[in-house]
Protein backbone atom coordinates (compact mmCIF):
# COMPACT_ATOMS: atom_id res chain seq x y z
CA UNK A 1 0.00 0.00 0.00
CA UNK A 2 1.28 3.46 -0.90
CA UNK A 3 0.32 6.25 1.48
CA UNK A 4 0.90 9.94 2.09
CA UNK A 5 0.79 11.23 5.66
CA UNK A 6 -0.44 14.80 6.07
CA UNK A 7 -0.76 17.01 9.11
CA UNK A 8 0.40 20.25 10.71
CA UNK A 9 3.56 20.64 12.80
CA UNK A 10 3.22 18.97 16.18
CA UNK A 11 0.46 16.55 15.22
CA UNK A 12 2.74 13.52 15.50
CA UNK A 13 3.35 12.56 11.86
CA UNK A 14 6.97 11.56 12.40
CA UNK A 15 6.33 9.28 15.35
CA UNK A 16 3.13 7.73 14.04
CA UNK A 17 4.42 7.37 10.49
CA UNK A 18 7.43 5.42 11.71
CA UNK A 19 5.24 3.14 13.83
CA UNK A 20 2.76 2.57 11.02
CA UNK A 21 5.44 1.71 8.49
CA UNK A 22 7.14 -0.71 10.87
CA UNK A 23 3.90 -2.41 11.92
CA UNK A 24 2.62 -2.89 8.37
CA UNK A 25 5.91 -3.77 6.68
CA UNK A 26 6.14 -0.65 4.53
CA UNK A 27 9.06 1.69 3.92
CA UNK A 28 8.98 5.04 5.72
CA UNK A 29 10.07 7.75 3.31
CA UNK A 30 10.82 11.00 5.11
CA UNK A 31 11.89 13.88 2.89
CA UNK A 32 14.23 15.14 5.59
CA UNK A 33 16.02 11.80 5.71
CA UNK A 34 16.30 11.34 1.95
CA UNK A 35 17.68 14.87 1.62
CA UNK A 36 20.34 14.19 4.24
CA UNK A 37 21.22 10.83 2.67
CA UNK A 38 21.49 12.29 -0.84
CA UNK A 39 23.75 15.09 0.39
CA UNK A 40 25.91 12.60 2.32
CA UNK A 41 26.26 10.36 -0.77
CA UNK A 42 27.19 13.36 -2.93
CA UNK A 43 24.71 12.21 -5.56
CA UNK A 44 23.89 14.62 -8.37
CA UNK A 45 20.51 15.43 -6.85
CA UNK A 46 22.06 15.65 -3.39
CA UNK A 47 24.69 18.12 -4.53
CA UNK A 48 22.05 20.27 -6.21
CA UNK A 49 19.87 20.17 -3.09
CA UNK A 50 22.88 21.17 -0.98
CA UNK A 51 23.65 24.06 -3.33
CA UNK A 52 20.09 25.34 -3.07
CA UNK A 53 19.95 25.02 0.72
CA UNK A 54 23.32 26.74 1.18
CA UNK A 55 22.01 29.60 -0.96
CA UNK A 56 19.11 29.97 1.46
CA UNK A 57 16.60 28.62 -1.06
CA UNK A 58 13.87 26.02 -0.69
CA UNK A 59 14.78 22.80 -2.46
CA UNK A 60 13.11 23.00 -5.87
CA UNK A 61 10.23 20.76 -6.92
CA UNK A 62 12.37 19.15 -9.63
CA UNK A 63 15.01 18.07 -7.12
CA UNK A 64 12.50 16.86 -4.51
CA UNK A 65 10.54 14.92 -7.12
CA UNK A 66 13.74 13.31 -8.36
CA UNK A 67 14.73 12.28 -4.84
CA UNK A 68 11.29 10.83 -4.14
CA UNK A 69 11.32 9.01 -7.50
CA UNK A 70 14.65 7.38 -6.68
CA UNK A 71 13.64 6.47 -3.12
CA UNK A 72 10.24 4.98 -4.00
CA UNK A 73 11.95 2.76 -6.60
CA UNK A 74 14.16 1.07 -4.00
CA UNK A 75 13.51 -2.55 -3.10
CA UNK A 76 12.20 -1.94 0.42
CA UNK A 77 9.38 0.22 -0.99
CA UNK A 78 8.13 -2.59 -3.18
CA UNK A 79 5.50 -3.73 -0.67
CA UNK A 80 4.40 -0.18 0.01
CA UNK A 81 5.53 3.05 1.61
CA UNK A 82 4.49 5.89 3.88
CA UNK A 83 5.52 9.34 2.57
CA UNK A 84 6.11 11.97 5.25
CA UNK A 85 6.92 15.50 4.08
CA UNK A 86 5.99 15.09 0.42
CA UNK A 87 3.95 16.35 -1.31
CA UNK A 88 3.71 19.80 0.28
CA UNK A 89 1.85 21.50 -2.57
CA UNK A 90 -0.78 20.57 -5.15
CA UNK A 91 1.78 20.70 -8.04
CA UNK A 92 3.93 18.22 -6.11
CA UNK A 93 0.87 16.01 -5.59
CA UNK A 94 0.22 16.03 -9.35
CA UNK A 95 3.86 15.12 -9.95
CA UNK A 96 3.64 12.21 -7.49
CA UNK A 97 0.59 10.80 -9.27
CA UNK A 98 2.36 11.04 -12.65
CA UNK A 99 5.51 9.47 -11.22
CA UNK A 100 3.60 6.47 -9.90
CA UNK A 101 1.50 6.15 -13.05
CA UNK A 102 4.72 5.79 -15.07
CA UNK A 103 5.25 2.54 -13.14
CA UNK A 104 1.58 1.49 -13.41
CA UNK A 105 1.18 2.25 -9.70
CA UNK A 106 -1.09 4.60 -7.77
CA UNK A 107 -1.34 6.33 -4.43
CA UNK A 108 -3.79 4.26 -2.39
CA UNK A 109 -4.70 6.67 0.40
CA UNK A 110 -3.82 9.89 2.17
CA UNK A 111 -3.98 9.94 5.96
CA UNK A 112 -4.59 13.38 7.43
CA UNK A 113 -3.83 13.72 11.14
CA UNK A 114 -5.78 16.56 12.72
CA UNK A 115 -5.66 18.45 16.02
CA UNK A 116 -6.88 21.86 17.29
CA UNK A 117 -4.37 24.68 16.91
CA UNK A 118 -4.16 25.35 20.64
CA UNK A 119 -3.27 21.71 21.24
CA UNK A 120 -0.50 21.90 18.65
CA UNK A 121 0.88 25.11 20.18
CA UNK A 122 0.85 23.50 23.62
CA UNK A 123 2.69 20.42 22.36
CA UNK A 124 5.36 22.29 20.42
CA UNK A 125 6.07 24.88 23.09
CA UNK A 126 6.46 22.01 25.57
CA UNK A 127 9.40 20.52 23.68
CA UNK A 128 12.82 20.70 25.30
CA UNK A 129 16.21 19.80 23.86
CA UNK A 130 19.56 18.80 25.29
CA UNK A 131 22.16 21.24 23.88
CA UNK A 132 24.81 18.48 24.04
CA UNK A 133 23.23 15.41 22.43
CA UNK A 134 20.17 17.10 20.86
CA UNK A 135 17.85 14.54 22.44
CA UNK A 136 14.33 15.96 22.60
CA UNK A 137 11.77 15.68 25.38
CA UNK A 138 8.25 16.92 25.91
CA UNK A 139 6.99 18.09 29.26
CA UNK A 140 3.76 16.16 28.70
CA UNK A 141 4.49 13.17 26.49
CA UNK A 142 8.14 12.28 27.08
CA UNK A 143 9.39 14.30 30.07
CA UNK A 144 12.96 14.12 31.40
CA UNK A 145 13.33 12.18 34.63
CA UNK A 146 13.82 15.21 36.85
CA UNK A 147 11.85 17.62 34.69
CA UNK A 148 14.80 19.89 33.88
CA UNK A 149 17.95 17.99 32.90
CA UNK A 150 18.90 15.55 30.13
CA UNK A 151 18.63 11.90 31.19
CA UNK A 152 21.94 11.14 29.46
CA UNK A 153 23.71 14.33 30.63
CA UNK A 154 22.33 14.96 34.14
CA UNK A 155 24.43 18.10 34.57
CA UNK A 156 23.01 19.75 31.42
CA UNK A 157 19.91 21.92 31.65
CA UNK A 158 17.40 21.36 28.87
CA UNK A 159 16.32 24.34 26.78
CA UNK A 160 13.54 25.30 24.43
CA UNK A 161 14.46 25.44 20.75
CA UNK A 162 14.28 28.86 19.12
CA UNK A 163 11.62 27.65 16.65
CA UNK A 164 9.38 26.32 19.44
CA UNK A 165 8.25 29.62 20.97
CA UNK A 166 4.49 30.25 20.80
CA UNK A 167 4.91 33.08 18.28
CA UNK A 168 7.10 31.02 15.98
CA UNK A 169 4.85 27.97 16.26
CA UNK A 170 1.80 30.01 15.22
CA UNK A 171 3.70 31.33 12.20
CA UNK A 172 4.63 27.77 11.20
CA UNK A 173 1.00 26.71 11.49
CA UNK A 174 -0.07 29.64 9.31
CA UNK A 175 2.48 28.64 6.65
CA UNK A 176 1.08 25.10 6.78
CA UNK A 177 -2.48 26.37 6.30
CA UNK A 178 -1.47 28.46 3.30
CA UNK A 179 0.83 26.01 1.52
CA UNK A 180 -0.02 22.46 2.52
CA UNK A 181 -3.59 22.42 3.83
CA UNK A 182 -5.00 22.80 0.24
CA UNK A 183 -3.81 19.22 -0.28
CA UNK A 184 -6.60 18.11 2.04
CA UNK A 185 -9.22 19.42 -0.38
CA UNK A 186 -7.25 18.10 -3.35
CA UNK A 187 -7.15 14.54 -2.04
CA UNK A 188 -10.68 14.67 -0.63
CA UNK A 189 -11.98 15.56 -4.09
CA UNK A 190 -10.30 12.43 -5.43
CA UNK A 191 -11.79 10.22 -2.72
CA UNK A 192 -8.42 9.27 -1.26
CA UNK A 193 -8.46 11.26 2.00
CA UNK A 194 -8.92 9.56 5.38
CA UNK A 195 -8.93 11.90 8.37
CA UNK A 196 -7.74 10.60 11.74
CA UNK A 197 -7.84 12.64 14.97
CA UNK A 198 -4.30 13.21 16.26
CA UNK A 199 -5.47 13.81 19.81
CA UNK A 200 -5.64 11.35 22.68
CA UNK A 201 -3.17 8.69 23.75
CA UNK A 202 -0.45 7.83 21.24
CA UNK A 203 -1.53 4.18 21.10
CA UNK A 204 -5.13 5.21 20.39
CA UNK A 205 -4.04 7.42 17.50
CA UNK A 206 -1.82 4.64 16.18
CA UNK A 207 -4.69 2.17 16.34
CA UNK A 208 -6.96 4.55 14.44
CA UNK A 209 -4.32 4.97 11.71
CA UNK A 210 -3.95 1.21 11.32
CA UNK A 211 -7.71 0.81 11.17
CA UNK A 212 -7.95 3.54 8.51
CA UNK A 213 -5.65 1.63 6.15
CA UNK A 214 -6.74 -1.89 7.04
CA UNK A 215 -3.46 -2.85 8.71
CA UNK A 216 -5.00 -4.43 11.79
CA UNK A 217 -3.09 -7.66 12.24
CA UNK A 218 -0.41 -8.32 14.86
CA UNK A 219 2.22 -5.60 14.95
CA UNK A 220 5.56 -6.49 13.39
CA UNK A 221 8.87 -5.77 15.08
CA UNK A 222 9.22 -2.06 15.73
CA UNK A 223 5.45 -1.50 15.72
Amino acid sequence: MRLVLLGPPGVGKGTQGRRLAAACGWALISTGEILREAVARHSQLGLEAQRQMEAGLLVSDDVMIGLVRDRTAQEDAGEGFVLDGFPRTVPQADALDRMLAERSLKLDAVLSLTAPEEELVRRLTGRLECPVCKRTYNVEGVPPRDGRHCNDHPEVMLRQRADDTAETVRRRLEVYRQQTAPLVDYYAAGGRLREVPGTGAMDEVFGALRQAVGCVGPARAGG
